[in-house]
């Protein structure tokens, strides 16, 4: 049987000859043996794990056949919290933790560490609410979604880090507005992309569309809780958003045109793009 250096070298060449990067090798080989209690660098030249080999042999067709590693492990992290993801959910973006850390900042200069209510709209995988809530347990969250098999993920996420989240299933702002629950924080990632636009294969092909995709312009689902928001937005509340990198002019006027009397702030993430809008009521 091969060792781990030969199994690595021997599967490089393939994914260059592929067109695929070569590094996935490594870095998927290294979740395996993490899983399996193996010390990848420690036993590089020992043979490999009975059980890792056989997980491995069956991954790597898959990632050969360009799905998301994440979808063939069955997890990710996601602010240093570990979630199972799926082709029913997203698998979270590093973006996506840059908007939890915003939230959290504000919510620590704004409320100042009280007791309130928050509401994730378009949960998916759970990844937003479950991180918020470990991260301040002055929250009470409230996390919804559309697909039924979303929240069954997102449940199971929350339940393995052990953390007490209201689950809702509806439509955008629908179930928050029929049950009359009333939140202080508002956060969204909503399906952004154009519908006509291009998107990586390994993204269209396995993620859900569902959650991807918000109409012509991209702001389809903005426009949705934009024209309800107030229904359930306490007084003197916040709201925030993950946005596509180009939309930052459209989408502040949009907020703009719906809230005259907010405060609108757009925010760049670590690589300097518009990725974050801020709505203060």
């Amino acid at each position: 049987m091969s060792t781990y250096n030969q199994l690595i070298h021997q599967y490089k060449k393939i994914f260059v000859e592929k067109g695929l990067s070569p590094e996935l090798v490594k870095a998927f080989l290294f979740e395996l043996c993490s899983d399996h209690q193996v010390n990848l660098y420690l036993d590089i030249d020992k043979e490999v794990d009975e059980e890792v080999m056989k997980k491995f042999c069956e991954g790597i067709v898959r990632l050969i056949n360009n799905e998301p590693m994440n979808y063939v492990l069955g997890y990710s992290y996601f602010y240093g919290y570990r979630m199972i993801v799926n082709r029913d959910v997203l698998i979270p973006r590093p973006e996506t933790e840059e908007l939890v850390g915003l939230i959290l900042s504000q919510y620590d200069a704004f409320f100042k560490g009280k007791k309130i209510n928050v509401c994730d709209v378009g949960t998916g995988s759970g990844a937003i609410a479950i991180a918020l809530k470990k991260e301040e347990e002055n929250l009470q969250v409230y996390a919804s979604d559309i697909s039924e098999k979303a929240l069954d993920t997102a449940r199971e996420n929350a339940r393995i880090n052990d953390c007490e989240i209201t689950f809702l299933s509806g439509s955008m702002l629908e179930p928050y507005i029929e049950k009359n629950i009333k939140v202080n924080i508002l956060v969204s990632n909503p399906p952004y992309i154009k519908t006509v636009e291009k998107i990586e294969s390994s993204v269209y092909d396995f993620e859900p569309h569902v959650a991807l995709f918000g109409g012509d312009d991209g702001l389809k689902f903005y426009r949705e809780i934009f024209s309800r928001a107030h229904k359930i937005l306490e007084e003197n509340a916040l709201a925030f958003f993950e946005m596509g990198y180009d939309q930052k002019d459209a989408l502040t006027k949009l907020a703009q045109d719906f809230f005259p009397d907010a405060q609108v702030s757009v925010f760049k993430d670590i690589n300097g793009k518009d990725r974050m809008l801020m709505i203060r009521f």
